[in-house]
């Protein structure tokens, strides 16, 4: 599966891009994809008149549609009301642990630059990083516009990925998001699968070249993991369990509290504390 590749410029001395203010909905909503066009067409006006160019907006829309397979994962995330211990064996957790510590030790010197620069260590993005991608080894087929939009107007969420969906515009806007991009099922970009959103607000080079490569390098992704973390309270030298004051950050990354304590179980075996 090849995967569309793109670049985000560094455009501060942490290399983390700024966000464009999020505008007000106002396309309606829908819970089929009977009224899916007729949004589009709603969007388009509500976005030109918030200052999106009309030419961005006639590229990214050119090739989006109704995503039922966006729909369908949305509706099915099942493995989030597992036991913990069910969780892990449908996720694979001990397949990452072991590999995990391989990674770990294959990477050292990126993970010890990450964790200087971050106060980050390895353990809870290597946990991050498999548990999204399998170490960034699968990124999602899902044409990333398509899965945003269609999430952008169906009525559950729509508040949400309508910012997400600006986001995703500024993103094309810019240069550093194809309109032919693929990704995860709700318009996820790169090996930890990051929300357009958050690209915007903590995407980081993480190899110094001066550009932000969520797919393609393992350095950036990395790096604006660890940037995420820091952005939801993470403490140097603190711990991650539950309870402890760097858990509040684990619960950032994602809403569902048995992902919460795989990430920090797996991060904790990772790291051997």
């Amino acid at each position: 599966m090849r995967m569309t590749t793109f670049f985000l410029a560094a455009f501060t001395a942490a290399g983390v891009l700024h966000a464009l203010p999020a505008a007000a909905q106002g396309a309606q909503c829908g819970n089929n994809g009977s009224g899916f066009g007729a949004w589009v067409a709603d969007f388009k006006q509500e976005a030109a008149a918030n200052g999106v160019s009309r030419s961005v907006l006639d590229r990214a829309f050119a090739n989006v549609n109704y995503n039922r397979p966006t729909i369908a994962a949305d509706r099915g995330q099942k493995s989030f009301k597992l036991s913990f211990d069910a969780f892990m064996q449908k996720r694979g957790g001990a397949t990452i642990i072991s590999r995990g510590r391989s990674m770990k030790v294959a990477n050292q010197a990126l993970f010890a630059s990450i964790e200087r620069r971050y106060g980050v260590p390895a353990g809870p993005l290597i946990a991050i990083w498999g548990m999204e991608t399998g170490f960034g080894s699968y990124m999602g087929n899902q044409h990333t516009l398509s899965a945003v939009s269609t999430l952008a107007y169906d009525c559950r969420r729509s508040q949400y990925f309508t910012d997400q969906l600006y986001a995703a515009l500024q993103l094309v806007s810019e240069g550093y998001l194809s309109p032919q991009a693929k990704g995860a099922a709700h318009g996820e970009i790169g090996q930890t699968q990051f929300l357009p959103r958050n690209v915007v607000r903590f995407g980081a080079d993480g190899d110094g070249n001066g550009r932000v490569d969520m797919v393609g390098s393992r350095a950036d992704a990395l790096a604006s993991t660890a940037n995420f973390l820091k952005g939801h309270g993470w403490r140097a030298g603190a711990g991650y369990q539950p309870g402890e004051p760097n858990f509040v950050a684990i619960q950032g990354w994602n809403a569902a509290s048995v992902y919460q304590q795989a990430i920090a179980y797996i991060g904790q075996q990772i790291d051997g504390k």
